[in-house]
């Protein structure tokens, strides 16, 4: 299978690591031999239609920040559009950063390589929470697996899970944490009585939150990841405008401490159902399934069959999160057997 991966950061370096980690596993497991035949960032791209070299893309690229700096087949002045119209590849991984204004490049780097019949994978929550339904025409009408598991949850297994093990279910909400900078910077305030803000700065230090913590700490991105949910798992036509969001910024450690008292902890809770699309901080008892610390990411689905399903997992991480793209990657190389 040829992989064109379009981003270069943290997760496509994640990618790149895990094929070079498993790749004689591939082989013998599954009869799987992937070759790497382009890879973009901002500067550029490689390409190499016998295959790059997996270490030699990382190592480029934390070397001199510039996968075009890779030798003897990297080039500048290419988009990823570009790259996409000229090389021979089956399956695009769009992991580039989440824009979640208008989704794009994302948005038409999917769209492109699904009108030419290729398989999509991505992590992004862009496209995916502001025009699911035209993606997923796009890549029916075009005959295209589209696969998206890394976009919500991390590690986490959600949306195959859903889709597969829970087959024949019907599934009646999601309700989780899905945010893991706010779960660590909650699960600090709780264990340590620390203020909001000293907890924050806490977080990006350790590079747990980022530099702009905003999409993060203020409810955005498990907004997205509702929306995503909630088009995909119960089958709505919702984008992020119809989420009601609150974050976490003005809880205080008082009104933690309070909730302790009485056996709770907060949490930012995100809820999909057919009657409520909502992300805000709610009273969780101490104990239940979503009384993790830390960066964990857990998830209830509510079904007919099985009754409460609650899954949980790392909901970030370059390893992690590309465990979820590598898993989709076999998934659609099995369907094509």
């Amino acid at each position: 299978m040829k992989l064109c991966i379009i981003g270069f950061g943290a997760v496509g370096k994640g990618v790149s690591r895990v094929i070079s980690m498993k790749k004689e596993i591939l082989k013998e497991k599954y009869g799987l031999d992937i070759s790497v035949v382009a890879v973009t960032d901002r500067s550029g791209a490689a390409i190499n239609p016998d295959g790059l070299d997996t270490d030699l893309l990382i190592e480029t690229k934390e070397k001199t920040g510039k996968i075009s700096e890779y030798p003897e087949y990297g080039v500048t002045d290419v988009t990823g559009i570009h790259v996409l119209n000229q090389v021979d590849y089956d399956c695009l991984i769009e992991v580039t950063p989440t824009n979640i204004d208008d989704g794009e490049p994302a948005k038409s780097h999917i769209l492109t390589a699904m009108n030419d019949g290729k398989d999509v994978v991505t992590s992004n929550k862009g496209p995916l929470s502001l025009c699911f339904s035209e993606l997923i025409e796009a890549a029916n009408s075009n005959n295209s697996i589209f696969k998206y598991e890394a976009s919500v949850g991390g590690a986490m297994p959600i949306i195959n899970f859903a889709h597969e093990t829970l087959a024949g279910n019907e599934i009646s909400s999601v309700q989780g944490i899905l945010n893991g900078t706010c779960n660590y910077i909650l699960s600090r305030m709780a264990n340590e009585g620390s203020p909001y803000g000293q907890t924050l700065n806490e977080a990006q230090e350790l590079g747990i939150a980022e530099t702009d913590p905003y999409q993060d700490v203020e409810g955005i991105d498990a907004a997205c990841k509702i929306v995503i949910l909630a088009n995909s798992v119960l089958n709505m036509n919702v984008s992020l405008k119809d989420v009601q969001i609150e974050g976490i910024s003005r809880i205080t450690p008082e009104s933690i401490s309070l909730a302790k008292k009485e056996g709770f902890l907060i949490k930012l809770i995100g809820e999909a159902s057919h009657n409520n699309l909502e992300v805000s901080p709610r009273l969780v008892r101490e104990g239940s399934p979503f009384a993790v610390d830390g960066t964990l990411n857990v998830a209830t689905l509510r079904t007919d069959l099985a009754d409460d399903v609650t899954v949980a997992g790392k909901g970030a991480g370059s390893i992690e999160t590309a465990s979820a793209i590598l898993s989709d990657i076999i998934s659609i190389w099995k369907s094509s057997l």
